[in-house]
């Protein structure tokens, strides 16, 4: 298993050596220089927005909660592919007539005079709450690495944040596009060969499963005294919130934004599409599996430790099923969704400080190659700071991805809906987004979620959009919208 983890690292560091090459310029390190494929895009799209997430932290959910897990998984689902189905083109256009390498890029591009303040104040934003998502990947490596190989959690994090800020740095957006890409077919794989096999295993042990899922419900969890989680109509609303962050997440958005031209964009949908219902049927029949697996017995003593993180539930079954060189491959799956959202997480937030801070402050042109380095200097920075919050948080993959996701969508998302969707839509209403979206992410999490039981994922966004709307038709455009958009 050893062996084949490692085959796995030489792969990942001949991919980082082939892609780092074609990175020459600070445009191929922050967006690709359009020089990336649609199909490689897309495959890269998915592995980002998955991460720890999808292997850890749905996995474990659904162990935890049985069926009533099902809405977060429906939720995700659904934003995926409204992403790709109706916002995937626009944005590629978008792109095309405003330059924009980033997105706050898209807002300042068509709202002219607003890059300093709009730049300023999406970037404290993505720093803000990317540092939180960044440091559950690096917890999430903890995770793996010491369900795996027995490693201490801190040395699993130190080693899988090194291995991501390093290759991040070396190549930018083209290297993380190219690991992405390796990494996703790995996640997939994963996430079919898994649940197969567990039934499987099931079968021979007797037990049910489609019982099972039958005779379960789908508002109250499986183990409500522990997850402390609302029930009934609230469940299912707050699950499928999770399909709103979708629409404002700047590391998804930006593959869409990196598109040559529409066909590509086109044809990349269909290949995201079939990705995410793969991956997410498979995800969520594994924690499913693994409850009844862990109940019969079937995973061995080991299984106690699931009482206390069921988040571990995905490497115990890897380790428990399978032989040492299969378990090998699908475990290298399991990093590979930490390091491809990490990757791209810290990408986002360098970039961001470097076009939406540093270039709008400076008051004379900055040269190139200053900028080059100046990006790698930050991607540093930002991986050693993540993973200094790592290490200190106590919270699951789950928790934190669910607040950095609803800070990001609920600040981002509206403003890019309207953006694409409204043509009344002002530059007053992307400072109300942005925001209101922010403010009442933080507010609601802390004070609000707990004796409401509505989640902030909701209730942040909808304020969010509210406030854009309102704010859009106070303060209209005086000054024409950008021609073509």
């Amino acid at each position: 298993m050893i062996t084949v983890f490692i085959a796995y690292l030489v792969v990942l560091i001949l991919i980082v050596a082939y892609s780092a090459r074609r990175s020459k310029t600070n445009r191929d390190f922050v967006l690709g220089g359009k020089k990336i494929s649609g199909f490689s895009l897309a495959l890269s799209e998915r592995a980002t927005g998955e991460s720890a997430w999808l292997l850890l932290g749905l996995t474990g959910h659904a162990y935890a909660e049985g069926m009533a897990a099902i809405w977060v998984a429906l939720g995700c689902v659904a934003g995926i592919l409204f992403l790709w189905v109706f916002l995937a083109r626009p944005l590629q256009r978008i792109t095309v007539k405003t330059d924009a390498l980033t997105v706050p890029g898209l807002f300042s591009g068509t709202f002219s005079g607003t890059n300093k303040s709009i730049g300023l104040l999406s970037s404290v934003i993505v720093v803000f709450f990317f540092m939180l998502y960044i440091a559950a990947q690096f917890s999430g490596a903890g995770k793996i690495f010491n369900d795996i190989f027995n490693i201490n959690p801190f040395w699993g994090m130190v080693i899988g944040s090194a291995l991501v800020t390093v290759y991040t740095m070396l190549g930018g957006f083209i290297t993380v596009v190219a690991t992405d890409a390796f990494q996703a077919i790995l996640m997939v794989f994963t996430c079919v060969a898994l649940p197969i096999i567990a039934l499987m295993v099931a079968a021979s042990l007797n037990i049910d499963v489609a019982q099972f899922i039958s005779d379960a419900s789908y508002t109250i969890p499986l183990n409500n005294n522990e997850v402390k989680s609302v029930t009934g109509w609230l469940l299912i609303i707050n699950g499928l919130s999770w399909a709103f962050g979708y629409t404002g997440q700047p590391q998804l958005i930006i593959r869409m934004m990196a598109m040559r031209n529409q066909k590509e964009t086109r044809q990349a949908s269909w290949l995201a599409v079939t990705w995410t219902l793969l991956a997410y049927i498979g995800a969520f029949m594994i924690g499913i599996i693994g409850y009844q697996l862990v109940q019969a017995g079937a995973l061995g003593s080991s299984a106690a430790s699931i009482a206390r993180d069921s988040e571990k539930i995905m490497p115990l079954m890897v380790m428990s099923l399978l032989s040492p060189i299969l378990a090998g491959v699908l475990l290298s799956g399991a990093v590979s969704a930490m390091m491809s959202t990490a990757s791209s997480q810290l990408m986002v937030v360098s970039s961001s400080m470097t076009e939406d801070i540093y270039t709008q402050l400076s008051k004379k042109k900055i040269r190139e190659k200053k900028m080059l380095l100046l990006n790698k200097l930050l991607t540093l920075l930002v991986g050693l700071i993540a993973f200094l919050l790592a290490i200190t948080m106590k919270e699951t993959v789950y928790e934190l991805v669910s607040y950095a996701w609803s800070g990001i969508g609920a600040s981002f998302g509206p403003a890019i809906v309207l953006l694409i969707f409204w043509k009344r839509f002002s530059r007053a209403g992307v400072f109300a987004s942005l925001i209101t979206g922010t403010i009442s992410a933080v507010a609601w999490k802390t004070f609000l979620a707990g004796p409401t039981g509505i989640s902030e994922r909701l209730a942040s966004y909808m304020l969010a959009f509210v406030m854009a709307v309102v704010f859009s038709l106070i303060f209209p455009e005086k000054v024409k919208k950008n021609e073509g958009l």
